[in-house]
């Protein structure tokens, strides 16, 4: 018996250690294990990994094109005699090896253009990937502060829970003693039910928000994580600070992935017309080759057929040329490839004034909502405050019988959602001044450009 009560002891001391030991979590430190196991990110990568191909093999298309071809044929029936040109019945078997090498002089810069254009888009899609970090980082940052939230959500029930705990005593003992009537105990009953109800929610929300966490990081085989984070406040200058939107904006403008990247698009879709406008011109090309070949027709004096290596070195021949290609008329469907890829550039620059529009729009919305939240801070500071001050007056006047158990639930609850609008709109504020200090270019994130 006593050994099974020390291997009790042992296994609760060690999970008592392993519960205090476990890991805390930063901000950044969720961010960076998110950017390196999430999924849809590595597919981004993929692709970014794909245009950059698809850059250096229109480099390489520069190169001379060299390809080899051998043969074995076998006649039978009337056939040409390769050596006296003369058609004859008979059976006969040959072999002929060549190497051939073309290179294009003129295309009316397809190559170069192409170059340009793959080039833009591969640049495009490493920006694209960049803009899906940030994406990122911001679900990863507003999953973590509604943990914070909620903590504090279960924080202020937690008070409350306390608060009735307290005046259901209090209402037993003033009860005993004939100072308050029976009902005064269901008032006061009702009031714990009713926060300790509260407070099961609030935990039910912070655990859903908890495992919103650990989705979004796509972290494995748990499903509970603690945090670490202080609640920052902003100082008096902090405070002062006047922001515009035009300045922000201006900020935005020069570094946002996702105008950079579509810009690059723009820029290839542009010299996509000049790849299509290429079609439409003569086209020039060198080429130049050798061959050789071997013959069972080909024959002494005596009637043998000539050894290979004979003929593989007597039938050995070269050539060379330039081509030149002229369209004439091809349904004129090299046109009308010019006609979309100017309409495809077309939509491409109006996709970067739309993208703009949306970031000068949203960026607003954000300077309009800092400047409302510098007030509203303030006066939720205050009405907190006030509440605490109005509940402490309550709870004095509900012990010495002034007012009655409703009287001191209103105030209670009025505290208790001063305290929960006041915990909203800190973290409100600190995510909005988060996310314009982001697009004023300062080191929000940890985050390198590639």
């Amino acid at each position: 018996m006593n050994l099974k009560i020390k291997i009790t002891l042992f296994c609760f001391l060690v999970l008592s250690i392993k519960a205090t030991g476990q890991e805390q979590w930063t901000l950044d430190a969720c961010i960076a294990y998110a950017l390196e196991h999430n999924l849809l990110l590595k597919d981004f990568q993929y692709n970014s990994d794909a245009n950059r191909e698809d850059y250096r093999q229109s480099v390489r298309n520069l190169l001379p094109e060299v390809n080899g071809g051998a043969n074995y044929q076998v006649n039978s029936g009337r056939a040409e005699d390769p050596t006296t040109g003369t058609f004859g019945v008979q059976d006969f078997f040959s072999n002929n090896y060549s190497v051939q090498s073309n290179i294009d002089l003129f295309q009316g810069f397809q190559k170069i253009n192409s170059i340009k254009v793959s080039k833009f888009l591969f640049r495009a899609a490493k920006e694209e990937r960049l803009q899906q970090k940030y994406l990122l980082a911001f679900r990863v940052m507003q999953a973590f502060n509604n943990i914070r939230f909620f903590e504090g959500l279960v924080a202020i029930a937690t008070e409350q829970v306390s608060v009735s705990k307290t005046n259901f005593q209090l209402v037993e003992k003033q009860i005993e003693l004939g100072l308050m009537a029976g009902a005064d105990r269901y008032e006061a009953k009702s009031s714990l039910l009713s926060d300790e109800l509260n407070l099961t929610q609030s935990k039910n929300q912070l655990a859903a928000a908890k495992l919103a966490l650990i989705q979004e990081m796509n972290l494995e085989d748990t499903s509970e994580i603690e945090i670490i984070a202080n609640l920052e406040v902003m100082t008096d200058a902090e405070a002062g600070t006047e922001m515009k939107s035009d300045t922000v904006y201006a900020k935005a403008r020069e570094f946002l992935p996702l105008i950079k990247a579509q810009e690059l698009r723009a820029q290839a879709a542009k010299k996509q017309v000049g790849v299509a406008r290429g079609r439409l011109y003569p086209s020039l090309s060198l080429f130049a080759g050798m061959g050789t070949g071997y013959f069972e027709t080909f024959r002494d004096s005596l009637g043998s057929t000539l050894p290979f290596r004979e003929q593989f070195r007597d039938n050995f021949s070269r050539f060379y040329g330039l081509n030149l290609n002229i369209p004439i008329s091809n349904g004129w469907s090299a046109r009308s490839r010019v006609k979309q890829a100017k309409i495809e550039r077309l939509r491409q620059e109006n996709n970067l004034k739309v993208q703009e529009q949306v970031l000068f729009q949203t960026i607003q919305e954000l300077v309009q909502e800092y400047n409302a939240l510098l007030v509203e801070t303030g006066q939720s500071d205050q009405n907190v405050k006030a509440q605490r001050m109005a509940f402490a007056i309550a709870q004095k006047r509900y012990e010495k019988g002034m007012i009655n158990g409703i009287e001191l639930f209103t105030a209670k609850n009025l505290f208790a959602s001063a305290q929960n609008e006041n915990l909203q709109v800190r973290l409100r504020s600190e995510i909005n001044k988060s996310t314009l200090d982001f697009y004023r270019g300062l080191p929000v994130f940890n985050i390198k450009a590639p």
